[in-house]
């Protein structure tokens, strides 16, 4: 009885221990869990809100952040969070086209420790959240056209190894880009400029192109008497075009169509064409039978000799073929970008062709408008937008 009666007691004293032992515990573990989760919270919304209080916005302020976060925290945690917050803020800062800048973000990653041991680890992805930011963080280069190099690859297999998914989005990137970067054939400078008189001239040379005796004017209407509106005209308009445009019939008008607009990389521009109305264009007349040997001619020669019979030398109107510049909407006899998109600008690109380039026709020519939107921008005056103003 006695020796039943101290083991009942030794077990209700170490119940009672272990109770207490375990409420301790939980104890300390929720005021430990109380006082660290608002620090975390608060350095996640410092490092987060780094890019969106900083007051001067460029490269090297984004740079200067990057280290900043870099040196606060040792063991490199909310990686993942600073990274999306600085993919975020990457145009506010200007950077987004910046190749150092990603860099730099990839570099914020602690190396070594994301690279998969096995064939598993290496197909389901071995650490998804870190993997998936750093592939976001290359489809944002791509999306920009910036085209990566090999000294980011080595930073992705230090960080990921040669069998991380990065890597393999790398790859992809570096077998395609090289073949899209230089395919168009209208080569633009990169960055494209900002001044948009430059920008005029780039988009006129791309589209007159296509007639390489196309020439380039840039006129400031100024010169023009009794101009109301002072600004620059980037004109263009080749020795065909002339030609189209004296032999058009007197009694029909010409029209000023536009604005169109035309992209040049992230930048676009409106421009405006002179062209004729839509007209059945003639059918070429076929007087040589192909089918017939009897009479074989060297073409090239026979262009020269035909050229050479008629007073308009190199001409389309002395051949029987259809020239470039006559399309089924009507034949377009020039082309330009005023710096005002105005009327009166318009008006003084005419008279400016007509002194200027020779194109005396113009002034016994009807020139009509025929706006494809309003040439100003909409304000709205009321907040219900009942009424607007052009």
């Amino acid at each position: 009885m006695l020796l039943t009666r101290h083991l009942r007691h030794g077990m209700a004293i170490l119940r009672l221990s272990t109770g207490l032992s375990t409420s301790l515990r939980q104890c300390s573990s929720e005021s430990k869990e109380e006082t660290e989760k608002p620090a975390d919270k608060r350095s996640l919304v410092v490092r987060t809100n780094l890019f969106e209080s900083a007051a001067k916005k460029d490269k090297q302020t984004y740079i200067d952040m990057v280290k900043v976060f870099e040196k606060r925290s040792v063991h490199r945690r909310n990686h993942v969070e600073f990274i999306y917050a600085a993919l975020r803020h990457m145009e506010e800062f200007g950077v987004h086209k910046d190749i150092a800048v990603y860099k730099a973000l990839i570099d914020v990653m602690p190396k070594g420790k994301f690279i998969p041991t096995n064939i598993f680890q290496a197909e389901f992805m071995h650490y998804p959240r870190q993997q998936q930011c750093i592939i976001d963080l290359l489809e944002q280069m791509e999306d920009n056209g910036v085209m990566p190099d090999y000294e980011m690859e080595a930073m992705l297999i230090n960080v990921f190894g040669r069998k991380g998914h990065p890597v393999r989005k790398f790859w992809r990137m570096m077998y395609w880009m090289p073949k899209f970067k230089n395919l168009s054939p209208w080569l633009l400078p990169n960055p494209v400029p900002n001044d948009a008189l430059e920008l005029a001239r780039l988009a006129v040379e791309r589209m007159c192109s296509i007639d390489l005796r196309s020439k380039i004017d840039v006129f400031d209407t100024k010169t023009v008497e009794n101009a109301l509106d002072h600004t620059w005209v980037v004109s263009g308009q080749s020795a065909e075009q002339s030609e189209l445009l004296e032999a058009h019939e007197k009694k029909e008008p010409v029209y000023i169509e536009g604005p169109f607009v035309i992209w040049l990389r992230n930048r676009s521009i409106n421009y405006y064409v002179l062209k004729s109305a839509p007209k059945p264009l003639p059918q070429a007349e076929e007087t040589n039978d192909p089918d017939d040997v009897s009479n074989l001619h060297n073409p090239y020669i026979g262009l020269d000799i035909r050229f050479r019979k008629h007073q308009r030398s190199g001409s389309a109107l002395s051949t029987k073929c259809r020239s470039v510049h006559e399309q089924d909407d009507g034949v377009i006899y020039a082309i330009c970008c005023t710096g005002t998109s105005s009327k009166d600008s318009l008006l003084s690109w005419i008279r400016l062709l007509e002194k200027e380039n020779g194109n005396a026709v113009l002034a016994t020519l009807a020139v009509l408008f025929k706006f494809t939107s309003p040439p100003t921008e909409v304000a709205v005056l009321e907040k219900d937008a009942s009424s607007v103003q052009h």
